[in-house]
Parts: structure tokens; C-alpha cells; sequence
């Protein structure tokens, strides 16, 4: 069977099911086979939708969803001269209502994955269950670099929580890392002979699965790098003992037969390539001209595979975010370009090879792993280009090394946490449009980039020349579980920082 034919089916019935599921005994009648019950609605049917969503929070199109407003707020992206500025992101005058598509997207996905992992074990198939621990992973570090402490350990469990307790930041954290160590260990047992149909991420690769889980813990690690005595060691020798990270060509991406077909598209090209129609699905999201300038100052091949020339014809060009009056117009200014936004087939990017690589690079540099760092930076660098398309990747990567300063290891500097911003700066020039959840994390970490030019020339922005260090609870937690949230105390946008800001 196709799955381009399966998903807004499995989409339907799973959110019938989630409605009713609540009460109980309302499907307890006679079986009916074309009836959608807790029972016939199975793990194998649920994981490709939910995986397909993962794939969708990296490339959401919504305008208050995090995946546009971070691309504005980390430099990638801003908007065209023909539309109005969005005073509240462009001034990071935030309030409660500000996340709650973030909040409530990420949780609705993280749910369809607990039911997978739930029905999964309960049919003693470890393997798919591990798959959607690990993608779970993914969103729930991603909840907690964005929000802080979060209902985690309550989560879902209806029956016994009907207002979940937040955890501490720090807490989910740990649990995220043996939540991986169970995770890895499903994913060595031996996997049902229809989990490479099903697993439309890995098509049935589960030492590729293993490595992503790899890369996920060192994500979670990378981040706590600036917390004061914090020691990797235990968790990086983990890494190393089951197979290490992702590597070139190694990428993580979902596809269940994405077609150019009404909400079949692949997302990103969906929302930034060409809808249905052939016609701009976003035509106020344009390049930002912070990044344009950053590429033209390298000379780096990059740009051509980022971003596309202006409809009217010219020059790549960018708009300057946070600017009301002035800006050039969509048809005279970029958008997504060729190296992103492919075709409405593409494979959706959930976890780029060279961002892993980045990771690994690091932590070499850090001390954590063994290696070359400059080697594995390098190779990092070039793996970006290849990933985007670049012509004669290696060539171009090679000659962008040796000739741009801020790219050439000579200039990486002497101490580790120097060598860790050189490397993490890179990274904020190979994630555009990519990660930008990933970029804000780091600029919160290490404040790596070189000059303030991403942030917003609205005059009326808070803080002056910084981005918010975290995100506030949506107001329905305030309203519903007041307890809880309250119990948190004032949490304040700029001061109110993730557990592992110092």
C-alpha cells in the first residue's frame, strides 16, 4: 500500500480517536470492522503520521508557529516590503499567547508517539516502540530549550493526572538521556518484518536509528557545555560504545510518499516552495538581508542554494527585519531557494547530517571525544555544502575554508570555549532556514555570533540588542492548570533563563 494514500486517512481516524478516547467505555458496543476503535487504530498506522509531523514542526508555515518566527529572530529569514511587520515578534514584546501554537503543535505530536510506544510494547514490538521514544526525544529537549521546566513526567496520563505537574527543566533532561539508553536497547532486538514498510524515516535502518538516538544525546549534551562542573563523560562513552553519531550522508528525514496534491506536499516545500497551484504559498517570508550580506561578504556558494533570485529578476536579495517602511516587495526580493525547497516530493529533513557533525566537532574540540577537531569541523562544513547541492561540493567547500577568515581553522583561536564559538558560528551559517530552534540555543549558549545584525532595527523592540532567552507559557496553562503554572512563579521572557543558560 502507498502512504501518500494512507496519510490523511491515518490523520483522520487517529484525531477520532483521540477525541473519543477520553471517555470511557464509548466504543465498548458490538465490533464493527469499519468502526475506528482504541483496538483496530494500531501503533503501525498511527507512527507514520506521527513521524510525518515531526518532520512538519521543522518546516511549519503557520505564522505564529516557531519554525518562522526563530527564522526571523536568529537572522534567516524577514518579510517582504508589501506586507506589514508583525509588531510582536519583531519587537520580542511576547506575551502568553505568543507559543501557544508552539506548545500545543509539539504536545499533539509527542502524543500520537506516546500512543505508538504504548501499543507498541503492548504488542512486545520494541523496535517501533524505540523509534518513537527517540523522535519523542527530539520534542520534548526541543519543549524544554523553548519553554523551561514542562509537564513531562504527568504527561498524558489522563487517568491518574488530569493536571499534569511541571517538571524541572534539569530533571527532563536526565530522563530524556535513559529514556535513550531504553530507546537504543529496543532498537538492538530484532525488528517485525513489516517495520521497514512502516518506519517511513529510516526504511527499516535501525543502526541508523541508533545513531540518531547517539546524536540526540549529544545534543543534550552540548547544550549543558557551559554549565559549571557538568561532566559528559559517562554519556559520550555511550555514544562511542554503540556505533557513535550520524554522519555524511547519514541525514534523518521522513517520507510516506509525499506528492504535489492537496496537504500531501512535502512540508517545507509546501510553505516555502510552490503550493498546488504553482503559486507562492508565502509570499511575505523573504530572505533576510542580514544573512544575504554574510554570504556576499564570504563569497560563499551557499547563498545560490539558500535563497532564489527575486521573481523580478536580479540579485539575491534580502529585507531588513523589523523595518516598517522601505523594504524591497516580494517580487523584488528572495525566497527559499533550490538547495531547500526541491520539489513537493522531497524527503523532509528532520536531522541534517552536518548538523550532527557540528555536534560532533564540538565536542571534540571540548575534549569529550576523540579526534582531530579540525578535521571533523571541516568535514562538517563540507557536508553542508554537499547537503544543499552546491556544485563541485568539496571543491567549493575546500577553496571557502582556506580563503574566508571566519571559516578558516587557523583563525578558531586557543581556548576550548574560542574553538567552540568558531565552530557554533559556522554551524548558524550552514542551519539557515534549517534549525533555527537550533540556532537560537546556541546564540542563548554561547552568544558565538560575531555582531548583533540578526536582531530586529524595530525601534519599539524590547531589551535592547538581545533575543528573548526563553518562551512563556501558553495562557490555556494559566487557565487550566493554574495550580501548577503559577506555581512557577513570574517567568519573564528576558531574565527568566533555561536551566542551562549561565
Amino acid at each position: 500500500m502507498k502512504y501518500k494514500l494512507i496519510i490523511p486517512l491515518v490523520v483522520s481516524l487517529f484525531v477520532l480517536v483521540t477525541i473519543t478516547s477520553c471517555k470511557k467505555n464509548f466504543l465498548d458496543i458490538n465490533d464493527d470492522p469499519n468502526r475506528v476503535t482504541e483496538n483496530n487504530i494500531t501503533a503501525e498506522l498511527i507512527f507514520p503520521q506521527a513521524a510525518s509531523s515531526v518532520g512538519a514542526r521543522a518546516a511549519a508555515g503557520g505564522s505564529n508557529d516557531y519554525f518562522r518566527i526563530l527564522n526571523q529572530w536568529v537572522g534567516y529569514w524577514s518579510v517582504a516590503g508589501d506586507y506589514a511587520i508583525d509588531q510582536t515578534q519583531s519587537t520580542y514584546n511576547i506575551d502568553n499567547n505568543f507559543g501557544n501554537l508552539i506548545w500545543f503543535n509539539h504536545y499533539n505530536t509527542l502524543f500520537d508517539l506516546y500512543q505508538v510506544k504504548v501499543k507498541s510494547m503492548a504488542n512486545r514490538d520494541s523496535v517501533l516502540a524505540g523509534a518513537s521514544m527517540i523522535l519523542s526525544v527530539k520534542l520534548w529537549q526541543e519543549l524544554v530549550d523553548m519553554f523551561g521546566d514542562i509537564p513531562y513526567s504527568q504527561a498524558f496520563n489522563n487517568d491518574a493526572y488530569n493536571l499534569p505537574a511541571y517538571d524541572n527543566a534539569k530533571d527532563v533532561y536526565s530522563s530524556l538521556l535513559k529514556s535513550l539508553d531504553t530507546a537504543i536497547t529496543n532498537m538492538s532486538k530484532t525488528a517485525r518484518k513489516n517495520f521497514a514498510k512502516v518506519d517511513v524515516v529510516n526504511n527499516g535502518n535501525t543502526l541508523k536509528w541508533i545513531k540518531f538516538a547517539n546524536t540526540l544525546r549529544l545534543r543534550l549534551l552540548i547544550r549543558q557545555s557551559q554549565v559549571s562542573g557538568f561532566n559528559p563523560a559517562t554519556e559520550i562513552a555511550k555514544i562511542i560504545a554503540t556505533g557513535g553519531v550520524l554522519h555524511s550522508g547519514e541525514s534523518v528525514s521522513v517520507n510516506p510518499g509525499y506528492t504535489n496534491s492537496v496537504n500531501q506536499q512535502s512540508p517545507f516545500y509546501g510553505n516555502y516552495g510552490l503550493n498546488t497551484t504553482g503559486t507562492d504559498p508565502n509570499p511575505s517570508v523573504r530572505a533576510n538581508a542580514y544573512m544575504v550580506s554574510i554570504f556576499n561578504a564570504n563569497s560563499d556558494p551557499r547563498l545560490s542554494r539558500f535563497y532564489a533570485p527575486p521573481t523580478a529578476g536580479g540579485a539575491i536579495t534580502g529585507t531588513v527585519y523589523g523595518l516598517a517602511a522601505g523594504n524591497p516587495d516580494g517580487q523584488h526580493s528572495s525566497k527559499a531557494g533550490p538547495g531547500l525547497a526541491i520539489s513537493s516530493s522531497q524527503s523532509q529533513w528532520i536531522y541534517p547530517s552536518f548538523e550532527s557533525m557540528f555536534l560532533e566537532a564540538e565536542a571534540i574540540a571540548r575534549g569529550w571525544m576523540p579526534g582531530d577537531a579540525k578535521i571533523a569541523y571541516e568535514a562538517a562544513v563540507t557536508e553542508s555544502f554537499v547537503w544543499l547541492g552546491v556544485p563541485n561540493a568539496s571543491t567549493a567547500a575546500a577553496n571557502y575554508l582556506l580563503a574566508n577568515p571566519s571559516a578558516n581553522w587557523a583563525n578558531s583561536g586557543t581556548t576550548v570555549l574560542q574553538k567552540a564559538k568558531f565552530i557554533a558560528y559556522q554551524k548558524y551559517i550552514a542551519l539557515t532556514e534549517i534549525d533555527p530552534l537550533e540556532a537560537w540555543s546556541d546564540i542563548r549558549r554561547l552568544d558565538m555570533i560575531p555582531n548583533k545584525g540578526y536582531i530586529s532595527v524595530n525601534p519599539a523592540r524590547a531589551a535592547g540588542n538581545t533575543l528573548p532567552t526563553r518562551l512563556l507559557y501558553p495562557q490555556t496553562e494559566y487557565t487550566t492548570n493554574a495550580e501548577h503554572t503559577l506555581g512557577l512563579g513570574t517567568i519573564n521572557a528576558f531574565t527568566s533563563k533555561i536551566f542551562w543558560q549561565q
